[in-house]
């Protein structure tokens, strides 16, 4: 099966701990936390992912680097990445599969990363200001 927003959002709402809303082209899903994840389609892929935290609140952007490229690793799934929203660079988190995944291999992508979040978080705080 090759996925659409529709048929994905349909997937996502089965989840009851989960809120799944449309906002520019792409799923919204925030969890029991609060955590966002945005979902959307990219040619042969479906992308997750969420925002962490934006570089100015960094306190030393080469050592915070340099320890993701040692570490990210450790987290399944998942990996880290930088975006720019309105001008200002964030960090993100993201995981990517194919948009012919299998129903199950969506749905743990989508967890992995609320759970790698938090992981992110807790495992950098001390570059955060």
């Amino acid at each position: 099966m090759t996925w659409n927003l529709d048929s994905l959002e349909e997937l996502l709402k089965r989840n009851e701990s989960w809120v799944v809303g449309r906002e520019d082209g792409c799923l919204c899903v925030t969890n029991e936390d609060g955590l966002d994840a945005y979902l959307a389609l990219s040619g042969e892929q479906i992308i997750v992912e969420s925002i962490l935290f934006a570089k100015n609140q960094v306190s030393d952007t080469s050592a915070l680097n340099e320890e993701i490229l040692k570490t990210h690793q450790v987290f399944p799934l998942t990996t880290m990445a930088m975006t720019t929203v309105d001008s200002e660079d964030y960090y993100i988190a993201f995981g990517a599969l194919s948009s012919q995944s299998k129903e199950e291999s969506i749905q743990i992508e989508v967890e992995m990363l609320f759970n790698n979040v938090s992981g992110f978080l807790d495992a950098y705080e001390d570059y955060i200001n």
